[in-house]
Parts: C-alpha cells; structure tokens; sequence
C-alpha cells in the first residue's frame, strides 16, 4: 500500500522522504499559500498528489464550485468528490452533480462510500465502483458499532475492526471491486493496517496519525503502534514548528507504521 501522512508546512519537505505520495486538504489552501504552493512543486517533481475535500476536518465538503476550482488549479493526480457524511443517497446525488457541472476537470475521480446501514453501503459502494475511477473507505463509519458487539463503550481496537470486518463482508458477499483501486480514509489505530497486504486492490491508506504522535512526543510500540488515538487534528497543528526532539518522534514512527504495514 502507498502511505501517506499529513504534516506541518514546517516539515513538508522533508514529509516526501516518507511519504509515497503528497495527501492535501483543501481547506487549507484559502489561509496557507506556502502549503498550497509545496504541492504545486510536488506535481513538477512528477509526484502523486491526493486532494481531499476536507469532509473530516470540516464536518461537512468544502464548497463545490471552489473545489472544483483548486482542482483546474493545481491538477491533482486523483481528488475526492465531495460526499456526504454517512448519506449514502446524498453522497451518491453530490458525486453525479459535480461530475456534470465538472466534466472536464483533470484527474481520477475518488468516491468515497456513506452509509448508516450495510444495505446503504453496499448500495454506494456498488455507484463507485461503476462510476469513480477510485474507492474510498472511511475508518469512522457509525455502522461499526452494530458489528462489533461494543456495548456500552465502543473501543478504539472495536472501531478499526469494523473497517476491517466491512472489507470482509463486501469480499464474500462479492461486491468488492477487485479490478478498482482502493483507498483507507484515515484510521483509529494503527495496528489495523497490518490485515490488508493481501487485497490487492487496496492501493493506499492516508493517516496523520503517527505524525500528529510525534508531535505530542508519543512513540509507537513496536509491532503495534499506539494504543491510543491523539485527539487533535493534524490541520490544527499545520503552522506548528517542529523541533528536533519532535522530528525524531516522527521520523521513529512513520517508520514504525511502513514496518506494521508490512506485517
């Protein structure tokens, strides 16, 4: 899988050292130029480049017509469509929209699967697959706590093994796609990964997390990451300075997180 973390503009470049692509949200665009400008750089340097819609960090997609405007703009290697928070028939409505009032725009398109239901997930999951060049997969879906039989707290190790438990599913009941490739939105913790290398199909993963560790002077464990989820967003720390006993923390654990990757 292709890896990903997002980092402080203070650390980006040397953010391309571990990361095997450039994951931006574009959300930050509008205050932070300098950010915008390192993935102007990274499309010279013939890097992938993700654009995302900023949905998470937002709590809702970033405005259309200017998404669509940053895309022409930067010309992202694959961005992702604005959806909709676990509506899958409103997800599946924003994606058909911005695909017509946006045909031309320059990249792979990335649906993101919503849902509060299984059947409603199945149902979007089945529109990406005929429609998007790329699927997407969220770590947070509110469905994981039907399946997970968490009652009355839902663990962090629950949340990752509804993700887990998902693919699963959509695998035996064959509607997994295998001839489309994949994407893992985020994740709760990083231990999750590590059950994956055998899908194919699943190309690559996103996740702040083992940077956002760092920062707060956490190392993973060997073998298993944290075991814990910080609670802060990485776009809240995105004019952070880094210092050296930070950069370290990183560095140790982007590692960390390639090795449970390859597990």
């Amino acid at each position: 899988m292709l890896v990903s973390h997002e980092t402080p503009i203070s650390f980006l470049d040397e953010s391309r050292e571990y990361n095997d692509y450039d994951y931006a949200l574009v959300h930050l665009f509008e205050t932070n130029p300098e950010y915008y400008n390192f993935f102007k750089v990274s499309k010279t340097l013939g890097r992938e480049v993700l654009l995302d819609n900023s949905i998470f960090e937002l709590g809702k997609a970033f405005d259309p017509k200017k998404f669509a405007s940053y895309v022409e703009k930067l010309q992202p290697t694959y961005y992702v469509v604005p959806d909709v928070l676990e509506d899958s028939r409103e997800t599946v409505n924003s994606f058909q929209q911005f695909r017509m009032a946006y045909a031309g725009l320059p990249g792979l398109k990335i649906g993101v699967v919503q849902g509060k239901t299984y059947q409603e997930l199945v149902e979007c999951y089945k529109y990406m697959a005929d429609n998007a060049d790329y699927i997407a997969i969220s770590f947070d879906y509110s469905w994981y706590k039907t399946i997970t039989y968490c009652c009355p707290m839902w663990t962090l190790d629950e949340q990752s093994k509804g993700r887990k438990r998902l693919i699963n599913m959509l695998i035996e009941d064959g509607i997994w796609d295998h001839s489309k490739p994949h994407h893992l939105l985020g994740c709760s913790l990083a231990s999750e990964f590590k059950h994956y290398k055998h899908i194919e199909s699943i190309r690559s993963l996103d996740t702040s997390n083992p940077v956002v560790a760092g920062l707060l002077g956490k190392r993973y464990y060997k073998g298993i990451g944290l075991l814990e989820k910080p609670s802060v967003l990485l776009a809240d720390l995105i004019n952070s300075p880094v210092d050296e006993e930070q950069e370290k923390d990183i560095l140790y654990n982007v590692k960390e997180f390639k090795n449970l990757v390859k597990l």
